[in-house]
């Protein structure tokens, strides 16, 4: 038997025998992070989600799904801002003093920012939803200051999702829990202020 020992070979060997091992533990590692992750299954029960707004155009509204209800982010215009406080005489609650949104998102606008509003898009009759429906736009026609519609029952909501008076609707549309986390992200299943 030889007692030369090839070091190049070793050197490789082990070398090789580290890669391999390397490799196997992310291997092993990556499906065992992923299963910290909430399922799908976990988020539809009530994971936050987080929403990027960075596309949304002025006066567009865009849905999102969490809780399995929708949720939405409607970005208001400088003109709709000026149109809420007219409305005042012709809502329900127009102060937003039943309990339907976070005390964060109890004003004028109710919201966080002005120009952005975060609604949970089911109506507080019979749980149809809504249908966004621009100022003056059919079935509603001229003299509509635009906001939500809800064709089951004829329900109607402001830019503000506050309930007109005299319509099936109870109350005002519900403002999930949410908070920034940029200028572009929001995340929908968790109040401002909490970490």
């Amino acid at each position: 038997m030889s007692t030369d020992v090839d070091a190049g070979r070793r050197r490789f060997l082990t070398a090789s025998v580290a890669v391999v091992g390397g490799v196997a533990a992310v291997g092993t590692a990556v499906p065992f992070v992923a299963a910290w992750q909430p399922s799908e299954r976990a988020r539809a029960i009530g994971a936050p989600i987080e929403v990027d707004i960075s596309k949304i155009e002025p006066g567009q509204m865009v849905t999102y799904k969490w809780r399995g209800q929708p949720v939405w982010v409607v970005s208001r215009t400088p003109e709709i801002l000026d149109s809420l406080p007219g409305l005042d005489e012709r809502l329900r609650d127009p102060g937003s003093t039943q309990d339907q949104q976070p005390a964060y998102a109890r004003n004028d606008f109710r919201s966080i920012k002005p120009e952005l509003l975060v609604l949970i898009g089911i109506c507080t009759h019979l749980g149809c939803s809504p249908s966004y429906i621009k100022q003056d736009q059919a079935p509603l026609g001229a003299g509509w200051p635009g906001g939500f519609f809800c064709p089951c029952h004829g329900s109607m909501f402001d830019y503000a999702g506050r309930v007109y008076a005299g319509v099936p609707a109870p109350t005002n549309l519900v403002v999930p829990p949410h908070k920034y986390l940029s200028d572009t992200r929001i995340l929908v299943g968790v109040d401002e202020g909490s970490t």
